[in-house]
């Protein structure tokens, strides 16, 4: 595996670091980020999610998704930003 750094949260402190690389040669994403409080986590582990069992395993903390859901990440930014102006 050899992956691609994209970027790094440009606010983070030291020792903090959500970070996104890019492993081409499997067409998916790498994400490092932070954990959840625990009710943004109780709340994520309750939802209904079509194809997705309800909760989360504790050993999930870096993930990696397919490329193609890039445009589902871009969507997320883009209604962070939206909320940030808003």
């Amino acid at each position: 595996m050899s992956l691609r750094f994209i970027g790094i949260d440009p606010n983070s402190g030291q020792g903090e670091s959500p970070t996104v690389w890019v492993d081409e040669g499997r067409g998916e994403l790498v994400i490092q980020g932070w954990k959840p409080d625990t009710s943004t986590e109780a709340e994520c582990a309750s939802l209904e999610t079509p194809g997705h069992a309800i909760g989360i395993p504790a050993h999930e903390q870096v993930v990696r998704v397919p490329a193609r859901m890039a445009g589902i990440l871009r969507e997320a930014c883009d209604v962070l930003e939206r909320a940030k102006l808003g």
